[in-house]
């Protein structure tokens, strides 16, 4: 037995002692190398010193290359030992990692653990057996058999108006241009709220026009109050929808399904929207700084859904299918946008608001507020009862009456032709068609054929010059102003020339 230790031993110490003359000799070559400057210089001297001109060039040139070829072994081994390094660190921290997400592993069981420990004590507490359910849980799932409702605000809307059903007795007595002067005199009577009778004109107008009205201007000049004091006026309050910089999608204006309890989580727009199934009489559904957020992206399928020709497909799909305890007038899990509503945008341009673009535009009437109006003698004037369909009676009769005179209409299509060819906009036929309906109901409030076109032209077609390169196009400018006079009159179309002077001067 001591002979195989002995032999164990001697092996041993021989391939020690052979790794440890490899290593020396490896370190002494090193450092013989790195120290041998003496010998190198003096073979140098000894050769430069036999040299002629051209051989010292030569020589020259080799010890730059021997020079070169050293620095680049050099180099290349420092790369090597920082990777190196880098790539055990790297290992290192992985070990770490994983560590830390073992621990957390063990933390999260821990908790899991102690949360069922609780729920045993509650369910004891609670006198009942493992597995077995409570009564009454205001947290619970819906259950579809049941036919309990996964819609809380709007069967609230269905309860309300089946114990006292809308009954209202409309005075339909007036005309648009009354219906102006009432409620220039009851905001200004009832609420010292003052507004130019153009501004009326144009939002009355903007509902002939379309559903969608987008107030804009600078803050304070009174955007959010005039749906406000309309709706005092019509004795139906403008529904409020204040717009959160976060909405993303759809689901933000209407709501979602929570698919674990089985509930719809509704919004306060979708309540409106579904409340104003059950009236008759108009109202208005406010979205309050409507671009803190992309209107594109939240308000998308409302446009789609309002461009449809037949008001009986102005349908929103809230949810995939029917379950027993749905609210009433939910037909096919779909909300219908009734007709007597419409939706009033307010919108501030600054750097916290995002850009309203032209598809948006496109769809809606703008109307600018940029000034109050001063305070004027009105008399006393209380609200009056609007029903839709009366207005949109009086809308109707106004287009009849008051139709876009041929004559404008040559002139509209000159005028098209020179903005194609100067600025590459054109009218569109969805914008003519809203120039149609606009500017008789704007004559029947009081207003001119020609103002009217003014203040579409303005704010419908030369509002999209802004997203143009103003400095290219400043001479062409210069020249539409011109043709507003050739073509409409020296001195008309005030809007439009001011508008355009204020891009100028702007850039």
């Amino acid at each position: 037995m001591s002979l195989v230790f002995e032999f164990f031993y001697e092996l041993c110490m021989q391939i020690l002692t052979s790794i440890g003359v490899f290593f020396r000799t490896i370190f002494s070559a090193f450092v013989n190398a790195v120290l041998a400057f003496e010998v190198y210089y003096n073979t140098v001297t000894h050769y430069f010193s036999l040299f002629d001109t051209t051989g010292m060039v030569l020589g020259g040139l080799v010890l730059a290359v021997i020079v070169a070829i050293f620095g680049l072994l050099f180099f290349f081994i420092a790369k090597m030992l920082k990777k190196f390094i880098r790539f055990r660190k790297t290992i290192v921290e992985e070990e770490e990692y994983l560590k830390e997400i073992t621990r957390l592993n063990h933390e999260v069981a821990t908790l899991i653990d102690e949360k069922n420990k609780l729920m045993a004590m509650k369910v004891s507490q609670l006198g009942l057996k493992p597995g077995e359910e409570p009564e009454e849980e205001t947290d619970e799932a819906v259950d579809p058999e049941q036919g309990e409702s996964r819609f809380v605000k709007l069967i609230d809307v269905d309860k309300k108006y089946a114990e006292e059903p809308a009954s209202i007795i409309y005075p339909q007595n007036y005309t648009l241009s009354e219906l102006v002067d009432k409620f220039r005199n009851f905001a200004g009577s009832r609420m010292k709220l003052y507004y130019e009778r153009e501004t009326v004109m144009a939002f009355v107008s903007g509902l002939a026009a379309s559903r969608l009205i987008i107030l804009e201007g600078i803050s304070g000049t009174g955007k959010t109050s005039l749906p406000y004091s309309w709706g005092k006026f019509i004795n139906h309050d403008a529904f409020l929808c204040p717009v959160q910089p976060s909405w993303r999608d759809r689901s933000e204006l209407i709501g979602y399904l929570n698919e674990f309890t089985k509930r719809f989580n509704e919004s306060d727009f979708l309540k409106g929207v579904y409340d104003f199934n059950y009236r008759d009489d108009m109202g208005l559904m406010v979205l309050d700084e409507m671009n803190l957020a992309r209107v594109e992206y939240y308000f998308a399928e409302v446009l789609s859904i309002l461009e449809m020709p037949d008001p009986s497909e102005w349908k929103i799909d809230v949810v995939p299918d029917t379950w027993p305890g749905d609210p009433i007038l939910l037909k096919e899990g779909k909300c219908q946008l009734p007709t007597n509503l419409w939706f009033i945008g307010t919108a501030n341009n600054d750097d916290s608001t995002f850009t309203i673009t032209d598809k948006v535009y496109d769809r809606a009437t703008p109307i600018q507020l940029n000034t109050k109006a001063t305070a004027f003698e009105c008399e006393d004037t209380g609200p009056i009862q609007v029903e839709s369909d009366y207005l949109l009676g009086l809308f109707k009769a106004a287009k009849e009456q008051n139709q876009v005179s041929q004559q404008l209409l040559d002139k509209l299509e000159e005028l098209d032709y020179y903005m194609v060819s100067n600025f590459r906009l054109a009218f569109g036929n969805r914008i003519m068609k809203q120039i149609k309906d606009f500017i008789p109901v704007y004559v029947a409030c009081g207003g001119s054929e020609l103002a009217g076109l003014d203040y579409m032209l303005t704010y419908k077609i030369l509002k999209k010059i802004e997203n143009l390169n103003i400095a290219l196009i400043r001479d062409n400018l210069k020249g539409l102003t011109g043709h507003f006079e050739k073509v409409f009159g020296e001195g008309t179309m005030p809007h439009a020339r001011a508008y355009i002077e204020r891009i100028i001067n702007i850039s």
